[in-house]
């Protein structure tokens, strides 16, 4: 079976065997995601939500352009508030659950740069296997000004820590994946170019696995997230996105220049 479009830039699924293979293909822009990007990687997730055709499902980016950079920057060019950064949050956010969602083990394949949504989607994984250099973070605070949802923030927390997390994110650190290690955020690590090397023996691993104790594991994994309410995080999101610095931070981007921040 194959989910797969025609104009760049896609999302596309391959099923081989019982293994989905989700590739993330921005060419040129290091697999970043555009809108239409994010509602394919919505409706995958989505139709892998009851397990039924696969055993695993791995992510992974387009060959050469690493793994995905956050947000093509062009998309936000447009927006006018910061009601309108709270939509953008809250409509990525529907994919963030969909994968954390997927009943089956899912794989983060990760040469190359896991940045913004590249590392939220890596962080909503239930394994990470990396190649050694690849390199994790999201540097908004340096870069565009705007900000992270609290539900990916509880995550990267829940699984790096407390204080690794917030030095990570306060100091725009990229963080190499041999740091990573660890704290169990990188299960693996693989010699440059042999990432899928290292993914598919670890397929061998789960494919041999009885299903229904994978499947329970996951679940009882959900369970616990969701036992903790997260707070509200609206007016955070608005404060960002809706301020002078975040379109500061857009125009300097695309003019490949370093913002002027003003702290309005």
């Amino acid at each position: 079976m194959t989910v797969r479009t025609i104009d760049d830039p896609s999302v596309d699924m391959v099923i081989e065997g019982s293994v989905a293979r989700v590739t993330f293909s921005n060419p040129g822009k290091r697999n970043a995601f555009t809108w239409r990007m994010y509602d394919q990687l919505l409706h995958i997730a989505e139709n892998l939500g009851d397990g039924g055709l696969v055993s695993a499902v791995v992510f992974q980016g387009h060959a050469g352009d690493g793994f995905a950079a956050g947000t093509d920057i062009r998309q936000f060019v447009d927006f006018d508030s910061g009601a309108a950064g709270v939509d953008y949050e809250r409509r990525v956010a529907r994919v963030w659950e969909a994968i954390a969602a997927i009943p089956v083990p899912t794989i983060a394949a990760v040469d190359g740069a896991a940045v913004g949504a590249g590392l939220a989607v890596a962080a909503m994984c239930d394994i990470v296997v990396a190649e050694r250099g690849a390199r994790f973070g999201a540097p908004i605070a340096r870069t565009l000004g705007n900000c992270l949802p609290v539900a990916v923030v509880a995550r990267l927390r829940s699984v790096l820590g407390a204080r690794r997390t917030t030095s990570m994110l306060l100091a725009s650190a990229l963080v190499p994946a041999e740091d990573l290690v660890g704290c169990g955020f990188v299960a693996a690590l693989a010699e440059p170019g042999e990432v899928q090397v290292a993914v598919d023996a670890l397929l061998k691993r789960v494919q041999t696995s009885a299903p229904l104790t994978l499947r329970a594991l996951k679940e009882m994994n959900r369970r616990l997230d969701r036992s903790s309410p997260l707070p509200d995080d609206y007016d955070l999101l608005e404060l960002c996105y809706g301020s002078s610095d975040f379109h500061e931070g857009i125009r300097a981007f695309l003019e490949h220049r370093h913002p002027d921040w003003s702290g309005h």
